[in-house]
């Protein structure tokens, strides 16, 4: 049974399959699931306003926990009212733990059952993150949705280091739950056990009998092979809760989110349709474009004739290419903001095709499209 968290609910609508559409309320928002959530790691979904976010749909972003405690401070942002009301985003906010920087500034710090030390990457101040800090930091940043603190071993650990993890985040989880979380705060669990099946399952057991509002994949996307995480993912989303929502962490690709969809995920959040786009590489129905090649110098055609999105309504390849040969700062956003709604527009399109119990035929031409026309494949 899950915490009867206030203004928080969980409704499955529809099922294809694994494939599923449900609906999601929080104390701000009503996200309607498949829903992928744009990243905000400094309460700032990078180079976009919250109201170009707004518009492409998107209900629900994410924002970094150890970022936001590192700078500007948890307390402050508190002050202010919280993440969304600091950053101006009028919807609902998860935010991560510090569980993923356990993972990637493996250089700055040093782990034990208790806890992590870290040296800041701003000054190298000593800070001590443990499951009752990232939570009492999660409760200042007002989120709709906070997430435990877990320990994420690398793509391909050994065994054995795998399963210290899992006992960590299982002690971590326990002793996530045992604090006092904001008003209406749901808490997602989180599930480990690298790439050894068993142990994914066992862990994910062990996750699921206890109180959280959601369940979340973690540890995907960190140097495994893209198949293997399919595979994995598929087994996991058919023994995840039904009556909870399935988070599907740090992932991915169009690809990687239509695979995960079929297997019953329901939530994802990924820095790829922002980050790519900065570098000049767009998400299209045809697969990836990459701008800055020469090919597109004199190209009048849209990135996606597909796509109704403000970018693709106005401009052409051609000024695309421009932008970003003469290094204006347009170029990236332009692009950014074309790939944010690709993303919706695809989770969208995988609603629709759930309710109307075709997902899985849809799903393959989708992905045949993608493949054929990707830039990176010639």
């Amino acid at each position: 049974m899950t915490l009867p968290t206030p203004g928080f609910s969980f409704e499955v609508a529809t099922e294809d399959g694994r494939a599923r559409g449900a609906r999601l309320t929080t104390p701000r928002a009503v996200i309607d699931t498949p829903a992928f959530m744009p990243v905000g790691t400094h309460a700032s979904v990078k180079g976009l306003t919250p109201s170009e976010v707004d518009a492409t749909g998107a209900r629900m972003i994410l924002a970094n926990t150890y970022h936001l405690w590192v700078r500007p401070g948890a307390e402050l942002i508190d002050r202010q009212g919280g993440v969304c009301r600091f950053m101006g985003w009028p919807h609902a906010l998860l935010t991560d733990s510090g569980g993923y920087q356990v993972y990637s500034l493996a250089d700055r710090r040093k782990i034990d059952d208790d806890g992590v030390t870290f040296r800041s990457h701003l000054d190298g101040k000593k800070m001590r993150l443990t499951p009752e800090t990232a939570m009492d930091v999660q409760r200042h940043l007002g989120s709709d949705v906070a997430m435990v603190l877990d320990e994420c071993p690398p793509g391909g650990a050994d065994r054995p280091v795998v399963e210290r993890a899992m006992r960590r985040t299982t002690a971590w989880a326990e002793r996530c739950l045992a604090t006092t979380p904001a008003t209406g705060q749901a808490r997602f669990g989180i599930v480990q056990g690298g790439g050894y099946v068993d142990l994914r399952m066992t862990h994910l057991q062990t996750i699921a009998e206890m109180p959280f509002d959601g369940v979340a994949l973690g540890g995907f996307s960190v140097g495994e092979p893209v198949a293997q995480m399919h595979e994995l993912v598929g087994e996991l989303g058919a023994a995840m809760p039904r009556d909870r929502p399935r988070y599907l962490m740090g992932v991915g690709t169009p690809e990687d989110l239509l695979s995960a969809i079929g297997s019953g995920i329901d939530l994802f959040d990924c820095v790829l349709p922002t980050r790519n786009g900065r570098n000049g590489q767009a998400f299209t129905s045809r697969g990836r474009v990459n701008i800055r090649q020469a090919r597109h110098r004199d190209d009048s055609s849209p990135l996606d004739s597909d796509c109704t999105c403000p970018v693709c309504r106005t401009y052409s390849r051609a000024y695309l290419r421009h932008l970003f040969a003469s290094g204006e700062m347009l170029g990236p956003r332009l692009l950014s903001l074309h790939n944010l709604h690709f993303y919706a527009d695809l989770t969208r399109q995988a609603r629709s095709a759930i309710e109307s119990a075709r997902y899985e035929s849809w799903a393959r031409e989708v992905t045949k499209r993608l493949r054929e026309g990707d830039e990176r494949q010639r």
